[in-house]
């Protein structure tokens, strides 16, 4: 069976990617890695649509939102964490290890935070040092309202700190012209790539901060990267096998164009959530976002065996929900390397599992509302 993944992160990487991870490594230190990094650099400063630099740092997605956290914020500073999912909570739990004084503003699973309720946190709370979001809060498909968070936040001395691992390149995201002060992403959702990379913007607002904040981490101190960029390098040994093949697939990012990249997502993700409703599924989210779509289990239905059973018999591989949400929806991720065709099949399929299991079901009718709304967005 040929397996097709689906999971929203790690996601399918393009085959020209996977064939420079197969090239022998190289040294890191070396003109030809400096060169590479520099190239990777300034196609990184387009994807986050900055003009700013952004720093590679070698680690998970969560390493990079640390360094957000331990470069701009003291001890003790407030907080205000925008959370509606496990992401936001990844945040907390950064926050509160760096002992920052936290005010929690919350949506429930399946909504978001709305930008009124973060200005009235705002106006509540003015000696904020920093606002943490999600772009793409991927336990419940939801996505936030970035565009206006900013101008909210660029009104006050607060920063704007976003985990956009999962968003940025699946979704609109202007970081400049957004007032995006920290914009974290990883390699492995829609950078078409392994994971192991984070990638960090800062903003001149957010560099005056962090100058002005004690150094609290060795390996994530964002000075040091910032020092070592000036010269294409970076302060500790980088994974510079996975920086050659992130340049691949950031090539292919660049030949699409990025409003052309977020165009294709959002009209895959109408397709799909049209799909959904004509199988006679809802939608999780509220608010949904274009990296994926997150199904509710309907009522009947065992959700961890269904996908149990799509992943044996049809070889797709579709993600559960985490923590209270386990067995509750299904996540179907159409971020990065993953087409219409590849989504379309990824619905036939579910729907001939849904049938198999006594599901009551009109074979074809995802498929074919798929294929409607996708001809009607063209």
């Amino acid at each position: 069976m040929k397996p097709r993944l689906f999971t929203p992160g790690p996601t399918p990487v393009p085959e020209e990617t996977l064939l420079e991870l197969a090239k022998p490594v190289t040294y890191h230190r070396a003109a030809e890695a400096k060169a590479i990094l520099a190239e990777v650099s300034e196609d990184l400063k387009y994807v986050f649509q900055t003009a700013q630099p952004v720093y590679t740092l070698t680690c998970s997605g969560t390493g990079g939102m640390e360094a957000t956290v331990c470069n701009a914020l003291a001890p003790g500073e407030k907080a205000i964490l925008c959370t509606a999912g496990r992401w936001g909570e990844r945040w907390r739990g950064i926050l509160k290890a760096f002992g920052a004084q936290i005010v929690t503003v919350e949506a429930p699973y399946g909504k978001a935070v709305t930008p009124d309720v973060l200005h009235a946190a705002l106006a509540a709370h003015p000696d904020t040092a920093a606002v943490f979001a999600t772009l793409s809060e991927t336990s419940t498909g939801v996505g936030h309202d970035l565009e206006a968070f900013g101008k909210i936040v660029a009104n006050t001395p607060a920063l704007l700190a976003v985990d956009g691992i999962s968003g940025l390149g699946a979704m609109e995201c202007r970081t400049d012209a957004w007032g995006l002060d920290l914009v974290v992403t990883g390699s492995q959702k829609a950078l078409m790539m392994p994971p192991g990379l984070a990638f960090v913007s800062a903003s001149a607002k957010a560099w005056a901060k962090i100058d002005a904040t004690p150094i609290r981490s060795f390996y994530f101190d964002l000075r040091r990267y910032r020092k070592s960029l000036l010269e294409s390098d970076t302060p500790f040994t980088p994974a510079n096998t996975l920086i050659k093949a992130q340049r691949a697939s950031l090539k292919r990012v660049r030949a699409e164009g990025i409003e052309n990249l977020w165009a294709r997502h959002a009209r895959v993700a109408r397709a799909c959530r049209a799909g959904v409703g004509a199988m006679g599924l809802t939608v999780f989210a509220e608010r949904p976002n274009s990296a994926l779509t997150v199904i509710t289990v309907p009522a009947g239905v065992d959700g961890s065996a269904t996908l149990k059973a799509l992943e044996k018999k049809y070889g797709y591989k579709l993600a559960d929900g985490q923590d209270t949400l386990k067995g509750h929806i299904w996540r179907l991720s159409h971020m990065g390397y993953t087409d219409a065709f590849d989504v379309l099949g990824a619905l036939a399929a579910l729907e001939l599992v849904l049938i198999e299991s006594g599901f009551k079901l009109d074979a074809g009718a995802g498929v074919a509302a798929f294929q409607k709304a996708y001809a009607a967005g063209a």
